[in-house]
């Protein structure tokens, strides 16, 4: 199996090797093997840091994306990854509206024009947006 050095292995996935180191000591990342005193992993770690990418993304937790990836190895991995995602599904909806909701803010912003943030309508507590 090809193996890759930390600092491969950091750029092909756009990381600091020190945020691989960290990912390794909280245990989203097997212990690297050592030759001549350098880390070094399996080329298909890439994979696995991204979907611990995507997760972080998506808005699990380190502790959450740990125990997705300690049962990765375990039949019920599926059915584990399903149960996650299925529960974060609510949280991203609600951030999704609060995103629509924030970027109308800033459009209507746009919209009035006054560029006053001391007497603007939109910005004050009786508002438009109270």
């Amino acid at each position: 199996m090809r193996q890759v050095g930390i600092g491969e292995l950091a750029r092909q996935v756009g990381m600091n090797p020190s945020g691989l180191r960290y990912y390794e000591s909280v245990g989203l990342l097997p212990p690297a093997e050592r030759a001549a005193g350098r880390r070094v992993y399996p080329a298909g770690t890439v994979r696995r840091i991204a979907l611990i990418k995507m997760a972080q993304r998506a808005g699990f937790t380190l502790a959450e994306i740990r125990g997705l990836l300690d049962g990765d190895a375990e039949r019920g991995a599926t059915r584990q990854w399903r149960a996650l995602a299925e529960s974060k599904l609510p949280e991203l909806d609600r951030f999704i509206e609060q995103t629509r909701i924030l970027r109308n803010a800033v459009a209507d912003c746009l919209a009035c024009g006054c560029m006053n943030f001391e007497k603007c309508a939109l910005l004050s507590a009786d508002g438009p947006g109270a």
